[in-house]
């Protein structure tokens, strides 16, 4: 699904209505009947004794809640529109559709000022249809006690296409926002809906079809997606019943130092668990022992080590191209440490890569000063860096990323050629071709040590399996996040640990019908 900006959405209507013949007006009545259709599923589907409390501004985004206001009359519920203004004010459709409910005798109040405010006593649902999703800057004026009073009302919050108070380019919110329960955003989700402090306003995001046809939208040449249930279901590779170990991927895993050992088998059982036909494991010989006794169906593969440090060796170069050579891709970085020895042989190892490989932590501290040797590289990468990892591979501070971390991740897919993986609330997965994949899901849970390292196992898999990078990327963050969700519904963040999110892969793998 595509996610848009607020002047790509105004460029989509006006093709709509301007070159498609659709009328506005038909568009706005979409819209409205769409939003309390949800409004009807939020109050369990029985409107008929309910007070409802709808707040308007002057623009579009009124209009819509004029409509909204209607369909819920005509089907029982006590509706009372709030607008922030005049009648007289009002202009176009949302003065059609507000003439509308002055003709059925619904109440209308006009707030001209905050003594007009009302009291929102046993409200069962308030209707936020004040901004729409071309606001910026600071809530002034009348809204701003208005949303205040909206917030401290104590009933859900429905917002229309957007809480009152969210830019939806940045997601950011400058002051005063509403708090929604639900927010029914209009045929397309907008970015600063999934860009935080902007999340925690939204609540449960419904997309509400208004009949733009889908030529339109596709026209448009929108580079930001949301990666979701259907588009993960539709790219999951399919088992077949003649399937064997030999044909559902071999994964080399480079991974794991002294005091790093836990790194390694994350990243390996995540792997197994993701459906790879065979996992080796290259590990420190002195530390290959722990590995035997822990990891049950992974193969370890034991590889020259640094004298008393227990850490991969350069002497292994020959032994790691080889068994490289046998893989169908690979994952370089889990807890590898930061050995000078280490570094060296990753160095000299990623320009020479022939399979899809996943570059994941020290794998990629090891290029932190030579960043340039991943566009040597001739093999299909994946990079995963979070924004420290980033700001070393090329060269800005992490406050500046932190502030835009989609464009820094484009910027880096494009400059180094390769699949970039950005870690954060939310991940973004960029590619060199433009496009920006934007991942809904995870939670404040995996703020701890290890899950990325499943993460890369994840993706290492499905790239084994024989999965685009772009797409090993972007079903790994979902699948990632979205066990981690279902992880904390039985956890909570607070106890949630890397190995719990392997141990629910598969609730979630068996929740697509694959």
């Amino acid at each position: 699904m595509k996610l848009v900006t607020a002047k790509q959405m105004q460029v989509i209507d006006a093709e709509a209505i301007q070159n498609r013949g659709i009328p506005s007006i038909e568009l706005m009545e979409n819209a409205g009947r769409g939003i309390a259709e949800l409004a009807r599923t939020i109050l369990d589907d029985d409107v008929t004794v309910t007070d409802i409390a709808l707040f308007c501004g002057k623009g579009n985004n009124g209009g819509d809640g004029f409509v909204i206001g209607r369909y819920l009359h005509e089907w029982g519920a006590s509706v009372h529109f709030y607008l922030l203004g005049m009648i007289g004010d009002l202009k176009g459709d949302a003065a059609v559709n507000c003439n509308r409910a002055v003709e059925q005798n619904l109440p209308i109040s006009e707030i001209k000022s905050e003594g007009d405010l009302p009291y929102l006593i046993a409200t069962d649902l308030v209707i936020d249809a004040i901004f729409g999703t071309g606001f910026e800057g600071e809530v002034r004026g009348l809204a701003a006690p208005c949303i205040e009073l909206m917030n401290a009302s104590g009933a859900p919050i429905l917002a229309v296409d957007a809480p009152s108070g969210l830019n939806c380019d940045t997601g950011e919110v400058s002051g005063v926002c509403v708090q929604a329960f639900a927010t029914g955003t209009l045929a397309l989700p907008k970015i600063g809906q999934f860009l935080y402090p902007g999340r925690s306003y939204v609540g449960t995001l419904e997309v509400i079809p208004i009949g733009i046809p889908d030529d339109v939208v596709e026209q448009a040449a929108i580079k930001i997606n949301l990666i979701d249930q259907e588009s993960v279901n539709r790219l999951l590779p399919v088992r077949l019943p003649t399937a064997h170990k030999g044909t559902c991927g071999k994964l080399f895993i480079l991974a794991g130092s002294r005091g790093y050992t836990g790194a390694a088998c994350l990243a390996a059982e995540s792997s197994i668990r993701s459906g790879v036909g065979l996992c080796y494991l290259g590990v420190p010989m002195g530390l290959n022992p722990i590995f035997e006794t822990k990891l049950t169906e992974v193969i370890t593969r034991p590889l020259p080590d640094v004298a008393k440090k227990q850490c991969l060796a350069l002497r292994g170069m020959g032994e790691i191209r080889q068994y490289l050579k046998d893989a169908d891709a690979a994952v370089i970085g889990p807890g590898l440490g930061t050995h000078h020895e280490t570094r060296e042989l990753i160095r000299r190892l990623i320009p020479d890569l022939a399979i899809p490989t996943i570059i994941d932590a020290d794998g990629l501290n090891a290029i932190e000063n030579h960043s340039d040797e991943l566009s040597k590289c001739g093999a299909p990468l994946v990079i995963t860096p979070h924004p420290g990892e980033l700001s070393r591979l090329i060269d800005v501070d992490v406050p500046s990323i932190a502030k835009d971390r989609m464009t820094y991740a484009l910027d880096a897919a494009q400059r180094f050629g390769c699949v970039v993986l950005l870690k954060g609330a939310p991940t973004f997965v960029a590619d060199p071709s433009g496009e920006v994949f934007v991942n809904p899901t995870g939670n404040a849970g995996m703020a701890t040590g290890g899950t990325g390292d499943i993460l890369s196992g994840i993706i290492g898999a499905f790239l084994a399996q024989g999965i685009s990078p772009l797409n090993a990327a972007c079903i790994g963050a979902y699948i990632h996040g979205r066990a981690a969700d279902v992880a904390v519904r039985d956890i909570g963040p607070t106890a949630l640990i890397p190995s719990d999110i392997i141990s629910y892969l598969a609730e979630v793998y068996m929740s697509f019908n694959r």
